[in-house]
């Protein structure tokens, strides 16, 4: 049956709205008002990476962001947009950048560098994937990753791409501007790393306005 998953999913979904309506009978006629979230999740489109799943989160609870390997580009409009009306209307709180462990994109970025670096003359790849990493491609390129083992090399990238991707943010005008105006909501900016093989988040770091 070619469209056996997509069924899945519909069955999943009354079966889900039926076990919501049980426990909590007006839960969808309040959500149906408005939101208001207060965390922004900038993460990666990989799907074992669900953000409500992985923080036992409800609808409502998380506005989302996500693209291959957690990029914050400060020209791109979507992810810029995201951001705007985040900060700006929904009034959320925090901004939080997630990364994880065994990223596809990360590792895509370092198998082209370790080509080039193999075969320096063989052109190298241009597709919507390759233009999208290229900021990421060109920091791998600025890392020595030459004494650690394959796994800690993508570790590091993971790591180092989250940090980059929040340094982004916290130079982007939505939170400048919230950052440099005293009387907005405060808004912090974190960097996670989702452990695929544990389960687990784990903090790298967290911006705050300055005093």
């Amino acid at each position: 049956m070619p469209h056996e998953p997509i069924q899945t999913l519909l069955n999943a979904n009354e079966e889900w709205a039926q076990s919501v309506i049980k426990d909590t009978p007006d839960f969808f006629t309040q959500s149906a008002t408005g939101q208001n979230p207060k965390i922004l999740w900038i993460g990666c489109s990989d799907s074992r990476v669900p953000e409500s799943v992985i923080t036992a989160s409800k609808p409502g609870d998380i506005f989302v962001h996500r693209n291959i390997a957690n990029q914050f580009h400060l020209d791109d409009d979507s992810a810029l947009s995201v951001l705007t009306y985040a900060v700006k209307v929904v009034g959320v709180e925090h901004v939080i950048l997630v990364g994880h462990t065994n990223c596809g994109g990360a590792a895509a970025c370092l198998k082209i560098v370790e080509d080039a670096a193999a075969n320096p003359d063989a052109s190298q790849p241009d597709s919507p994937l390759t233009r999208w990493l290229s900021p990421l491609i060109a920091r791998v390129q600025s890392l020595d990753l030459s004494t650690y083992s394959a796994t800690e090399a993508l570790n590091k990238v993971v790591e180092t791409n989250v940090m980059a991707q929040v340094d982004n943010i916290c130079k982007s005008e939505p939170i400048t501007t919230a950052w440099a105006d005293p009387d907005a909501k405060k808004v912090t900016v974190h960097g996670w790393v989702y452990d695929l093989a544990g389960g687990r988040i784990n903090e790298l770091v967290c911006q705050e306005a300055s005093a």
